[in-house]
């Protein structure tokens, strides 16, 4: 019988050689999430000229420097609307935040510091040169990298983009990922079900786990545990031109679990589908040609787990992602556990603020993997390694939330 393999070493088989998708530039619009391809520059300088932060009068500092002034009022300046004169000695020019500064002033007066008769204004506050002025190239200059490459674009970095004039961005493609299930016993969510049947949950939460790591997603739908389905069904991801295919249920070797055969079938590379996880332990991976396998349990908590643990990595570093896995965090144990036998425990656990600061994280009372309300209700997974010894409540254990997006 094969060997169990360690969860460190079945990731580092996932990723073994997998490379960022091709680059592909994206409208603004749908580029936030992903990850550039390649530096982004500046095509411009912002601000392009000295602008007025305030509304108020553009003067020179020399005239306001003792007050009470009157000067007299010589144009306009509105936000694209620049003043085609010059500001001289003795003059004002009325100007609204966005304005561009006229040639002559140094200095923006605020509204509230004046009074206006005519064409006439009265100063009564001194303003220094250079007060509530942007400068020419305050926030960026013309050509300066200010998206540096394989950094994942934030709402923020989209605003960025666009003043930087850049209708697209260069980022990698978006992994796309097709999910099949097997099993004769599986019946879509509101079917009457006959004796022996169950709904087919599984696939509902691996699609939107995908989609909300930036994929895109085939649903490849239900098949009967028929090796010709099968190799059909494979047939289809392939042709959808998914990057990765991920099953659920058949990825063992009992007599209806016929996803190994149909994938081998198709010329599967297989490079393990036994790992020392629980829940999870008959997992799969494996490449057929450029799409890459990921076989998940039956088990509807299990297969959740491993593509937690697997899945989402690999599509992270499909799209360009450093930030592979979710951190580890410390927590304290609120119940005492016992020791742990070969296979690494990834326990469903809520979190309560602890008095420390380190919150408490107690596991559920039954770590059954079908039990979707327990997954549901739970704010990370309580790691266990194997062999790790018994651990009384209070010792310091580690967590991998799954509230909080990372």
């Amino acid at each position: 019988m094969a060997s169990l393999l360690l969860v460190a070493d079945a990731l580092k088989r996932v990723l073994d050689g997998v490379e960022p998708l091709p680059a592909e530039n994206a409208p603004l619009i749908e580029a936030e999430g992903r990850v550039l391809a390649a530096d982004v520059a500046a095509l411009r300088t912002q601000p392009p000229a000295d602008m007025s932060a305030m509304d108020g009068y553009a003067v020179k500092a020399a005239d306001v420097a003792k007050v009470p002034v009157d000067l007299k009022l010589v144009g306009e300046v509105a936000a694209g609307r620049p003043f085609a004169g010059e500001v001289h000695a003795g003059e004002a020019a009325r100007i609204f935040t966005g304005g561009v500064v006229p040639p002559g002033a140094d200095t923006i007066v605020i509204q509230e510091n004046t009074k206006r008769d005519g064409d006439r204004i009265t100063v009564d506050t001194p303003s220094p040169a250079g007060r509530h002025i942007r400068r020419a190239g305050l926030d960026f200059k013309d050509g300066q990298v200010l998206l540096p490459r394989g950094r994942r674009l934030t709402d923020r970095d989209i605003m960025l983009a666009a003043a930087m004039s850049h209708p697209t961005v260069p980022v990698h493609r978006r992994p796309k990922v097709a999910v099949l299930a097997t099993g004769d016993e599986l019946r879509p969510p509101g079917s009457a079900l006959g004796a022996g049947e169950i709904v087919y949950s599984n696939g509902f939460a691996l699609m939107a786990l995908a989609r909300n790591e930036g994929a895109t997603v085939t649903d490849l739908g239900i098949v009967p545990d028929k090796v010709d389905a099968t190799v059909e069904a494979i047939r289809k991801a392939r042709a959808s031109g998914a990057d990765v295919l991920v099953t659920t249920g058949g990825a063992s070797v009992g007599d209806y679990d016929l996803v190994q055969r149909g994938l081998k079938a198709e010329g599967l590379e297989l490079t393990f589908w036994r790992v020392a996880l629980r829940p999870g332990r008959p997992m799969m991976n494996g490449k057929l040609g450029s799409m890459h396998v990921l076989g998940m349990p039956g088990n509807p908590v299990s297969a959740y787990v491993c593509s937690f643990l697997f899945l989402v990595p690999l599509l992270r570093r499909l799209a360009g992602r450093c930030d592979l896995t979710a951190p580890a965090e410390s927590a304290k144990l609120g119940v005492a556990l016992p020791e742990n036998d070969e296979r690494a425990d990834y326990m469903r656990a809520t979190l309560a603020p602890g008095p420390d600061g380190v919150p408490i994280v107690t596991p559920s009372r039954t770590q059954d993997s079908s039990m979707m309300a327990v997954l549901a209700n739970a704010d990370c997974l309580l790691v266990r390694e194997p062999f790790e010894p018994a651990a009384p409540a209070g010792s310091l254990c580690s967590i991998l939330r799954l509230t909080r997006p990372f």
